[in-house]
């Protein structure tokens, strides 16, 4: 059985093909079980379960959220996954309507700082018609990858990584402070389940940013997390075999969802590519 229950779209927030692409190459590759896992965003929710019924495809509803984390005294920004939540719930469709509205402001904060970069360098400045461009870029959530997309296309820079690196890190304006026991809140009165996202994943947002050590990771998790979350994604492609074991152990131990997904953005295509194990769809029913 193949599963990924991470994913994202380019109609849902900054993946690389549309939710219809997405399940064409869902089915291409067999996979038996799926989550789309926007960020921030549930707007295509509904198409993906019609879309999973006619491929044939077993669908659990999915979100990635980011959290403000608080660890002595430091907010540290944290993914995770929400899944099996009501669609139509409206306290969480009022919610991400929210911290999208904030994207948005925020997308324009950066712009402001970059123009800031930009007079330093004898770069023509960002304007308004700019930020238009960029909105019409954008399928689902606006975010920073967005923008690095535009400053290639703009030749300021060769490549995403080098638009983060020269700019986006230091024009970067804090996302919707959202704390985890909201966050919580949200998914689990809308019905469903929280799973703290790739916990030790050393390229993305993750506990490697406290500490890279996984003894240290999962008593951060024990002290301040246990009683706001239902599960650990354990499989993850940038996770290796000694973090799947460890979080595997950790979850039995305390008695949490396993989860696993590849954090596909098809680029490239990676969806399914993991060797997830059956009893993973089992505990979802």
């Amino acid at each position: 059985m193949k599963i990924d229950l991470h994913i994202h779209t380019k109609t849902g927030s900054d993946g690389n093909l549309s939710i219809e692409e997405v399940f064409k190459e869902a089915k291409k590759g067999n996979i038996n079980l799926v989550s789309i896992t926007d960020h921030d965003s549930i707007d295509c929710q509904e198409r993906a379960i019609t879309l999973a019924e006619e491929y044939g495809i077993d669908y659990i509803t999915g979100v990635e959220l980011n959290v403000t984390f608080q660890y002595l005294n430091k907010s540290v920004p944290l993914d995770f996954l929400g899944y099996q939540y009501d669609i139509s719930n409206q306290e969480l469709k009022n919610k991400l309507q929210l911290i999208k509205e904030h994207r948005e402001t925020r997308a324009r904060q950066i712009l402001e700082k970059l123009n800031i970069e930009f007079d330093k360098e004898n770069i023509e400045k960002f304007t308004d018609e700019d930020l238009k461009n960029i909105q019409a870029s954008v399928d689902g959530v606006f975010g920073r990858p967005h923008i690095a997309n535009y400053l290639i296309e703009k030749g300021i820079v060769k490549n995403k990584q080098e638009a983060f690196d020269k700019y986006l890190v230091k024009c970067n304006v804090p996302k919707y402070p959202l704390p985890l026991a909201e966050a919580s809140t949200l998914i689990r009165n809308a019905g469903g389940i929280l799973v703290h996202a790739h916990p030790n994943d050393p390229n993305g947002t993750s506990l490697v940013s406290i500490t890279p050590d996984l003894d240290e990771q999962t008593k951060i998790i024990e002290e301040y997390m246990l009683n706001y979350i239902d599960g650990i994604e354990c499989w993850h492609s940038r996770h290796d075999k000694e973090t799947s074991a460890h979080y595997i152990e950790f979850a039995k131990k305390h008695g949490l969802i396993m989860t696993g997904g590849s954090d596909c953005h098809q680029k490239p295509i990676i969806m399914g590519t993991l060797d997830i194990p059956d009893y993973v769809a089992e505990q979802f029913g």
